[in-house]
């Protein structure tokens, strides 16, 4: 049997994840000298409680941090799987942007040695958040349309560059703490309202594409992004994530849907916690499906 994995950091709760089949890993952050291990130490994300301490906080030593899980941890994860005579796909989000995954090849490395029988596939969703998270739901929806893993590796080949994510924060001081964006720019932006317009590249790279001057010109160049990027917008999800500004979402909801038809398909999710260490509150990205990234 082939069984399915995703992360916390593709936006994935314990209860979306089970909606659509997916075993779920926690990806860890450390607050207040604690480590937290999201939808695991708590069921419910308090995405208001949360970031409005983020709010409060004045320096990037305070700002929570996040760290990987070694290779004992994936073992963990993922030996009774193998054991009961399973494999595994895990879809999870951009290798190029944690250490976590130097330990999951060290675990495959030994469990590979004890099941070599076994198989492990992996779609690397070279995104990270909405992003990966709207990946995923396509690729659970091929599963339970009884796709083999040969085609849906396939699928995802010729796809995941066609999902694209653009985004902006208003406290640049917790992407600069993740080096997303330099220390200089980041107290800049915060002095004039500066807003970088970024996106996920066909790397697996969070990139600037643009700077604008505050929230309503960010807002309407994500939409205008979203006009000149866009394919088949009626026949995917398009996924809107915010980090505690859901009226921003909802008016971005709204003017889609008049452009485009109230058919669209369009979930509004808050940012989870490991994730809104690095962006901060305020953040808001679209994802869709697009000609290319």
């Amino acid at each position: 049997m082939l069984v399915l994995f995703t992360d916390t950091d593709c936006d994935f709760s314990k209860e979306k994840a089970k909606e659509y089949g997916y075993n779920l890993i926690s990806m860890p952050y450390t607050m207040d000298g604690k480590n937290v291990y999201p939808y695991f130490d708590f069921d419910e994300f308090n995405g208001k409680e949360f970031y409005n301490m983020l709010r409060k906080v004045k320096t990037k030593e305070d700002i929570p941090s996040t760290f990987a899980l070694n290779a004992n941890q994936y073992v963990e994860i993922f030996e009774p799987y193998f054991k009961n005579g399973d494999d595994i796909l895990y879809v999870h989000f951009s290798e190029k942007m944690s250490g976590t995954f130097n330990s999951l090849s060290l675990a495959l490395e030994e469990l590979k040695e004890k099941y070599p029988e076994r198989k492990f596939y992996q779609i690397d969703t070279k995104g990270i958040t909405i992003l990966s998270y709207n990946i995923a739901i396509e690729i659970a929806n091929l599963y339970k349309q009884g796709k083999t893993i040969d085609e849906i590796l396939a699928w995802a080949k010729e796809e995941i560059d066609h999902f694209t994510v653009y985004f902006f924060s208003e406290d640049l001081k917790f992407f600069a703490k993740s080096g997303r964006v330099g220390g200089f720019a980041a107290v800049m932006g915060g002095v004039i309202g500066i807003r970088p317009i970024m996106y996920m590249s066909t790397e697996g790279k969070m990139e600037t594409v643009k700077k604008v001057n505050g929230r309503r010109k960010a807002i309407k160049e994500i939409v205008n992004y979203v006009d000149l990027l866009g394919k088949d917008l009626n026949k995917h999800k398009i996924v809107i994530g915010h980090s505690d500004i859901e009226d921003v979402a909802l008016s971005i909801e709204k003017e889609l849907k008049e452009k485009y038809g109230n058919d669209l398909d369009i979930e509004i999710i808050e940012l989870n916690p490991t994730i809104g260490t690095h962006c901060g509150p305020s953040c808001l990205g679209v994802c869709f499906y697009a000609k290319h990234r």
